[in-house]
């Protein structure tokens, strides 16, 4: 655009966005193709060091043990429970031992969404804090 002042032409610079706006249209057509190929129910974890064998003395340190299988079965206490009643059985729990803080031993090859279910269950009966024990198998 031009302008014209005491008989000069003076030319105000334009910025032209249309290469912008086409980079950004890109990424984003990148993204929506890349976003359905993520999966992220699943967490692999690093392998731990060979040859330690500390998960018995852990075990037996706490009266609210939850297991978690490699076939994503939950087991409160030893005996096989499911999603939906473990809110419930952990709020017994805890008013049968208030000062205890429950274990999860949660299996590397189970699914990710089933220790955040355990963890927001264990949240739901009022505990604040929960040990995870990630089994060597």
């Amino acid at each position: 655009m031009r302008k014209r002042q005491n008989g000069k032409v003076i030319e105000e610079p334009a910025i032209n966005l249309t290469p912008l706006i086409d980079v950004v249209f890109v990424i984003l057509i990148m993204f929506i193709m890349i976003a359905p190929l993520v999966e992220i129910d699943q967490v692999e974890l690093a392998p731990g060091p060979q040859g330690v064998k500390e998960t018995t003395a852990m075990k037996a340190s706490s009266p609210i043990a939850i297991h978690v299988q490699k076939n994503n079965q939950i087991f409160l206490n030893q005996q096989l429970v499911s999603l939906k009643e473990l809110p419930e059985l952990l709020r017994l729990q805890k008013m049968q031992h208030p000062a205890a803080m429950p274990q999860l031993f949660h299996d590397k090859t189970a699914h990710f969404g089933i220790y955040q279910s355990v963890k927001n269950a264990a949240e739901e009966a009022g505990f604040m804090q929960m040990d995870i024990v990630l089994n060597p198998s």
